[in-house]
């Protein structure tokens, strides 16, 4: 027997007060959607089959990487008439599981529990028990406590709203079944639409038998309709993921302050202080620290690497024993080689650093290739851009560059040059020499220095 998923999107999410559809707001770094068609994947479907509406394009294109069906509901009469939207291509003898693209921490192990049982005559229901279950669909129980029904709130007695069993919306049932309870559904309700819990009544009365799932957390199902419940959900899973990665032996010194927007993978003894982001993809080595405040997006870093505070790197590379920051910035396709040190205010972009080089303070290296053991004085620039195409500076093994200079690209600086502090270097220098373009000192005696009248 297949399983098709079905994943009901198209809501506006009027409460987040924004133009971005509601399932496409991010949750540490992705959107709430693609956290639920990856759990969806990862059963291994015949299909998924996303159901959109508000948001359009907007929320296919923000998935495009993903292999999904899509089905819009253009006028959202309820999630019945959503699910009915998407049954047209499930063939009969499937298994159908309903999920909700703004309920994005649903684990695939609670998935796979509630499938397992789906046949003709068994479907399955996810529940759970809350303290306050006001808002939510009651699940209403027989003196056997078998289900018969779900009565949503504005529809329920006074004596229904008393029940803490609710009703979290995700079920599977087999699409046979499934495609004929859809068929009855009425909108005679307090909200005039076409409620998918309905089907339950018309289950129980074709004596199918439902079965009920609770979810190992309540996180699990709690799903997303305003900015407050969005927060809620990214500090639990960060604290979740923070979790995870401890035990399996990352050290962070506050698991409260630490942010997880991609993928990890680290050696050991690695040490991550306060209020560390990490976004897409990153990759620490053996012994690698990372200081207070710093982002890392998509960058590999080798064994050893002391990041100190405050430092932003994006699509870099850093080779072993090297030093970088505070207050550094490596922009993207910065490579550096082993032993190399980039210190405080300094910015490299698009540029290869080589063993053992330095640049240590407020300099900017963009379009550069730096060979080995080479020293960058403070205040160094680059001169990259022409104010319409990007030039490239070479920088040979050995170089010292003085203070306060400007290297103006197209040009190479020898192998073992030395270039004195201030200068303004416009064409290429031979290697092992000094080169300086600096004017004259003069001293005027006998200057003073302008005063304001009393």
């Amino acid at each position: 027997m297949n399983l098709s998923v079905i994943v009901l999107a198209a809501g506006k999410g009027s409460r987040m007060r924004s133009k971005l559809p509601k399932v496409l707001h991010d949750l540490a770094g992705r959107p709430l959607l693609k956290f639920v068609t990856r759990a969806a994947q990862s059963l291994n479907p015949h299909m998924t089959v996303v159901v959109y509406g508000h948001g359009g394009e907007s929320v296919r294109e923000a998935l495009a990487d993903e292999t999904l069906e899509w089905v819009e509901q253009a006028e959202q009469l309820g999630t019945g008439h959503a699910v009915e939207h998407a049954m047209p291509g499930i063939a009969d003898e499937d298994s159908v599981l309903v999920l909700y693209g703004d309920v994005p921490l649903i684990e695939s192990a609670t998935l796979q529990a509630m499938c397992e049982p789906v046949s003709s005559s068994v479907m399955s229901l996810l529940t759970t028990r809350l303290d306050n279950p006001h808002g939510y669909g009651r699940i209403v129980r027989d003196a056997d406590d078998k289900v018969l029904r779900i009565v949503e709130q504005k529809d329920a007695s006074e004596a229904e709203q008393q029940i803490d069993e609710i009703n979290t919306g995700i079920l599977a049932a087999n699409a046979k079944a499934l495609r004929g309870w859809l068929a009855e559904l009425e909108n005679n309700n307090a909200q005039g639409e076409f409620y998918l819990t309905d089907i339950i009544a018309l289950a129980v009365r074709d004596k199918v038998e439902i079965e009920t799932f609770a979810p190992a957390s309540i996180e699990e199902v709690q799903g997303v309709n305003d900015r407050a419940q969005l927060a809620t959900l990214e500090r639990h899973y960060q604290l979740s993921e923070a979790q995870r990665l401890m035990r399996e032996g990352l050290g962070l010194r506050d698991p409260a302050r630490f942010d997880l927007r991609g993928e990890l993978s680290f050696g050991s003894d690695v040490v991550i202080d306060v209020n560390a982001v990490i976004e897409g993809t990153v990759t620490l080595g053996d012994g690698v620290t990372i200081g207070p405040s710093c982002v890392i997006r998509n960058c590999n870093i080798a064994d050893g690497v002391e990041i100190q505070a405050n430092c932003v790197l994006e699509d870099a590379t850093i080779g072993e024993q090297s030093r970088i920051g505070p207050f550094a910035r490596l922009r993207p396709e910065a490579h550096l080689a082993d032993h190399t040190h980039i210190g405080n205010f300094v910015e490299i972009k698009k540029s290869v650093i080589g063993s053992g080089s330095k640049v240590n303070h407020l300099s900017y290296v963009g379009d550069t290739t730096i060979g080995s053991r080479v020293n960058i004085g403070a205040g160094t620039i680059t001169c990259n851009y022409d104010g319409a195409y990007k030039h490239r500076t070479i920088i040979g093994d050995d170089v010292f560059v003085g203070s306060d200079s400007q290297l103006v690209a197209p040009v190479e600086i020898g192998a073992g040059a030395t270039i004195g502090a201030g200068s303004t270097i416009t064409r290429d220098t031979p290697p092992g020499e000094l080169s300086l373009t600096r004017s004259k000192q003069k001293i005027v005696s006998g200057w003073k220095r302008p005063k304001k009248e009393k």
